[in-house]
């Protein structure tokens, strides 16, 4: 896309140091004003830029634009939409989003012979052109050769890559897969191995195979030498029993290996498969489809994860005598050191997995239920067999170590609004000079027209507290909103 905006410059260029084709033919050539070329590497003439702009001569502006582009071509996300023209009284600036980039004026108008906002259109318009940009009944100038933007050239590999409109140079896109994704998607992704490292791996392996097979002709043709010889004879078969034996003896162990292989292959297999089998089945019980009684649907997918870890586990068990060198003792030593790393190293997060085992079949609470642990208060955002996630009214995200859950006390206020409803409460204290039942009855009138507050059950006030100079109320009423407890 960035060579595309390239390509659009190379028109103003074009039409800037060049002339029609009838002067051309008349042989009349209309004087030019002395300017200076814009040139991006390597070496590419975009265009010329004449007259002053202040205190910016030809060169001054040149080197500036220069500038400009170059850091253009390094930003990760170019949009053509943004590039667009800002007419003044004096001149015509060519801005991409807020940024200036060139001033087109009456000095560039003259070297082209049309109309300043003509001649600045000319970019973000990019009119029909002709196969490998080049317009129409003009003539590139032998002083500026410019490449053309549909040819190939080494240096111009990066600018081709970045090619997406065909509309420009008459071609098509250089990688159509880059060219149908959205430019956020492109803008995200990152360029793992450059040309230059492409280039470097490339020269390392041929390198490394050309000392491999300087080695194996050396060493193949010593015995060669040796045999010519009775008394190096011996050193011939010595030094072809060096690579047939070893040679030999891995082509014996791979077809003793074959039984063992199979039976990995079939073993493998089998346990694919059943895994498929339960995640199916559990499927059906999450979804509601099939029923057992007895078995809640929000039990099938953890017992399904644990089940096919039990499963694999199993597998590699049965599977591990069948391995190439599982009693050697070096196997040995290496799998009792990770059962040791394994086994002090985690003690803290076998204990929370064994207490989010424990909470999922105790059911406390599920995804989205307003809950109170500990002192912290929050829907339920996430539960995993090691932590379980929060977010508070304040929209800040808690996360709850299982075995913390398992030793201290919840309090689930979705469970109660599911069925009689949530108790909220609202303690008020009044002196003695109110009569009471005229405070009770404000304060269920409240209730009542509080909107989210269920009519039946009624509210209702408790006396909490007789004090020295008043009486401490407490209205109470049932709502199915937890989640707005605190806005209630």
């Amino acid at each position: 896309m960035k060579c595309l905006f390239l390509c659009w410059l190379l028109v103003l260029s074009w039409g800037a140091v060049a002339q029609p084709a009838d002067s051309l033919a008349s042989g009349a050539r209309p004087p030019r004003p002395a300017g200076a070329a814009v040139v991006l590497p390597p070496a590419d003439t975009l265009f010329r830029v004449y007259g002053r702009v202040g205190s910016f001569g030809p060169k001054e502006r040149a080197e500036a634009i220069q500038r400009r582009l170059l850091a253009l071509l390094d930003a990760p996300l170019f949009r053509p939409d943004s590039l667009h023209v800002v007419d003044a009284e004096r001149d015509s600036e060519i801005m991409y989003a807020d940024t200036h980039l060139l001033s087109v004026g009456e000095a560039e108008a003259q070297a082209l012979g049309q109309p300043r906002p003509a001649v600045a259109r000319l970019i973000p318009r990019h009119p029909a052109a002709p196969p490998h940009g080049r317009p129409a009944g003009r003539q590139p100038d032998r002083a500026a050769p410019a490449r053309c933007p549909g040819r190939t050239h080494p240096a111009d590999a990066r600018r081709a890559d970045l090619r997406a409109e065909p509309a420009v140079s008459g071609h098509q896109p250089a990688h159509p897969t880059l060219a149908r994704q959205p430019p956020e998607a492109l803008a995200h992704q990152h360029e793992l191995l450059t040309q230059a490292r492409q280039l470097t791996v490339l020269r390392t392996a041929l390198k490394l195979l050309r000392l491999v097979l300087v080695a194996l002709t050396v060493y193949l043709a010593l015995p060669l030498l040796f045999s010519l010889f009775p008394w190096t004879e011996g050193f011939s078969r010595q030094l072809l029993g060096y690579v047939l034996g070893p040679g030999q003896r891995v082509v014996l162990a791979v077809v003793h290996y074959v039984p063992n292989l199979l039976t990995i292959v079939v073993i493998y297999f089998f346990t694919t498969y059943t895994v498929k089998l339960l995640r199916f089945l559990a499927g059906e019980v999450a979804a509601g489809k099939l029923v057992i009684e007895g078995f809640y649907a929000d039990w099938a997918l953890p017992t399904f994860n644990l089940v096919r870890f039990a499963l694999y586990v199993f597998m590699f068990i049965v599977i591990f005598p069948y391995l190439p060198g599982s009693d050697s003792p070096v196997f040995q030593g290496v799998s009792v050191l990770l059962g040791f790393i394994i086994s002090f190293g985690s003690t803290s997060a076998i204990g929370n997995l064994v207490a989010g085992i424990v909470i999922t079949y105790m059911r406390p609470f599920k995804v989205g239920d307003r809950v109170k642990i500990g002192e912290a208060v929050g829907d339920v955002l996430e539960k995993t067999l090691l932590v379980t996630r929060l977010r508070t009214i304040r929209k800040e995200d808690i996360t709850i170590p299982n075995s913390n859950i398992l030793t201290g006390h919840t309090v689930n206020y979705s469970v109660a609004a599911e069925r009689e409803g949530l108790v909220l409460h609202s303690t008020v204290t009044i002196g003695y000079d109110v009569p009471w039942p005229q405070v009770h009855e404000l304060l269920l009138a409240a209730a009542r027209a509080t909107q989210g507050i269920e009519a039946t059950p009624a509210p209702f006030v408790l006396q909490t507290s007789l004090e020295d100079f008043y009486v401490a109320c407490q209205i109470n009423a049932y709502t199915r909103q937890p989640h707005r407890q605190a806005a209630l």
